[in-house]
């Protein structure tokens, strides 16, 4: 029994490119990836309200856009205008399909 909503040989599946059409609704997680830094677990036990951890990136540095564990993008760090002070991404490099691009921070990813 076959359904004509699938390909049954490779032949069906034309150039052998998939349907974009049938992931675009999936939903995925994208994490921005502000910095790391490495501590100590008293250094972590004595962490409380107000507390600054300093990050090894600098102000303007790039930052990793992440989809899956995978890097697919890298931006900049922008103030939404007219949004209660929320923070977006401007994306400067995307990766082409099929490419990769290695994280900024190898413990990022």
């Amino acid at each position: 029994m076959t359904d004509d909503n699938f390909a049954t040989s490779s032949a069906d599946l034309g150039t052998g490119r998939m349907d974009l059409d049938l992931v675009k609704d999936l939903q995925v997680t994208m994490h921005i990836v502000l910095g790391s830094t490495s501590m100590t677990v008293a250094e972590v036990l004595d962490l409380g309200r107000g507390a600054v951890v300093k990050l090894e990136s600098k102000v303007g540095d790039p930052v990793d856009v992440i989809i899956n564990g995978r890097v697919i993008a890298r931006g900049e760090i922008v103030v939404l205008d007219n949004d209660e002070q929320r923070f977006g991404v401007t994306l400067t490099e995307v990766a082409k399909p099929g490419a990769r691009i290695a994280a900024k921070n190898q413990r990022a990813a």
